[in-house]
């Protein structure tokens, strides 16, 4: 019960940083794409369904504004 280690505090393998920061940065790339995917996506329905774009429209709004952003966030 009264168990005093002395030592350092870490057991088990050290860390990869490199793997780590990869992993990071896939993290953030993925979360900055998918965000700009569903406020792609919610514009052309806007533009779709409440401007009278109807499907062909909110359709191409979707690839316009995706194109843009692709282009603007690479």
């Amino acid at each position: 019960m009264n168990d005093h280690h002395g030592g350092t505090v870490e057991t088990g393998a050290p860390m990869d940083y490199r793997e780590h920061e990869k992993t990071y940065s896939m993290f953030l790339a993925g979360a900055k794409w998918g965000t700009m995917m569903v406020v792609v996506l919610l514009l052309a329905m806007l533009g779709g369904f409440f401007a009278g774009g109807g499907l062909i429209g909110g359709l191409f709004l979707f690839i316009i504004l995706n194109a843009a952003g692709f282009y603007l966030l690479r």
